[in-house]
């Protein structure tokens, strides 16, 4: 995170009032008792991720950086001191921010997207999960700026790399959203209200997605949409490895 502020042009941040979690997978949850400590705020998730963070430090043998000394078992966990529990369908506020977590349904504790607003404006974020609910497309609605998940496509997962055991994870309804059923979603304008100024395709899989396929696919659903309820905003797909951004809304 910190090589991705520097990326922009950013020197790492001098103050955060908060890290908001989705839920325990390492993939978004690895880095979150050293930067708490660095920049002394509390972690905003879940009862039920907190004490899946609290497993997986207590069954850990490595040390957080910065502390030596013995390898001692539950150690990790002291650096997830200042907490704040959110629950999903309540709303919270961080400044004058104002957040509601929803949940998603994706094989962890306790998964949950989140939305914010503030000063007129709403940014919604939704990763890993295995479809999309009714609920979860409420939330979506009247996004200035939407984060989806893109996470593979169909064909290449099915011939692809991974064992059948993990394929069939993430086929499944608490697994990822493939570009079709994303697709389905942006061409349906009674789901998909279009009001993003800017659309972000995210968390795509570097061995079952590419960026292009995810790119079309999305085009391809856009363009289809009746003309009074067209897409006007950008398209943009996020890369692992290049941040975007930043956005002004």
């Amino acid at each position: 995170m910190l090589r991705r502020f520097e990326s922009l042009g950013r020197s790492r941040p001098e103050h955060v009032d908060a890290i908001l979690v989705t839920h325990e997978h390492s993939d978004h949850c690895g880095g979150l008792a050293q930067l708490a400590r660095d920049w002394n705020c509390p972690a905003y998730l879940t009862q039920p991720t907190y004490f899946e963070i609290l497993k997986i430090y207590a069954e850990s043998d490595t040390p957080p950086a910065g502390q030596t000394g013995p390898k001692t078992k539950g150690r990790r966990s002291r650096g997830l001191e200042r907490v704040e529990f959110v629950r999903p369908g309540l709303r919270f506020e961080i400044g004058d921010i104002e957040i509601s977590a929803f949940a998603i349904p994706h094989d962890a504790a306790d998964p949950v997207g989140y939305a914010f607003r503030s000063n007129g404006t709403k940014v919604a974020i939704v990763t890993d999960l295995g479809y999309m609910p009714e609920l979860v497309k409420h939330h979506l609605r009247e996004a200035d700026f939407l984060i989806l998940e893109s996470n593979h496509d169909l064909d290449m997962l099915k011939v692809g790399p991974y064992p059948w055991y993990i394929k069939q994870r993430v086929m499944s309804r608490t697994g990822h959203l493939s570009n079709t059923v994303v697709s389905d979603f942006l061409a349906d304008s009674e789901v998909f209200d279009g009001r993003a100024r800017h659309l972000v395709l995210a968390h795509l899989s570097e061995q079952n997605n590419t960026p292009d396929l995810a790119q079309i696919s999305a085009e391809q659903a856009l363009a289809s949409r009746p003309a009074d309820f067209g897409f006007a905003g950008a398209l943009h797909i996020a890369s692992q490895r290049v941040p975007l951004g930043p956005f002004e809304l």
